[in-house]
């Protein structure tokens, strides 16, 4: 695997995890909402994950001649979680229903934050993986001179 390769896959996870945390974040952020614009509370959402083919030309001479992929990841999109909503009794808000209940979010601060603390880790790697490469590139260049 050459250089720009090794860059490639790197910074297709840096991107991955960018928009990962993104939605986590977004999640945080109405954890307590119960008014939307498409109507109802707000609904969890969850980045689907694919693996890529990278396109270098290196890649191509790569698949040629040891006949294998190298693969980067790229998010494919982002799902709307189907959980139920949790229901408090809460007859004095504005959102609640004849009973007196409220509709929020099924949104585990926990699970969210586990979430969160995976990306940043993941997302860390990734990074630690670019400049690493970045130092042997460096090293490479030292050699030549």
């Amino acid at each position: 695997m050459d250089f720009i390769t090794a860059l490639d896959i790197g910074a297709s996870g840096l991107s991955a995890e960018r928009s990962h945390l993104n939605v986590i974040s977004m999640n945080l952020a109405n954890v307590n909402t119960t008014r939307t614009p498409e109507g109802g509370p707000y609904r969890r959402k969850s980045v689907v994950f694919q693996s890529q083919p990278l396109d270098s030309e290196f890649t191509k001479a790569m698949r040629s001649e040891l006949e294998r992929e190298v693969k980067g990841v790229k998010v494919i999109g982002v799902v709307t979680d189907q959980r139920p909503f949790k229901r408090i009794y809460d007859p004095g808000h504005p959102d609640a229903d004849d009973q007196g209940y409220v509709s929020l979010p099924d949104i585990n601060v926990v699970e969210e934050m586990t979430n969160m603390m995976t990306a940043l880790r993941t997302y860390e790697a990734n990074a630690a993986t670019i400049s690493s490469v970045k130092a042997m590139y460096n090293k490479a260049l030292e050699l030549g001179r």
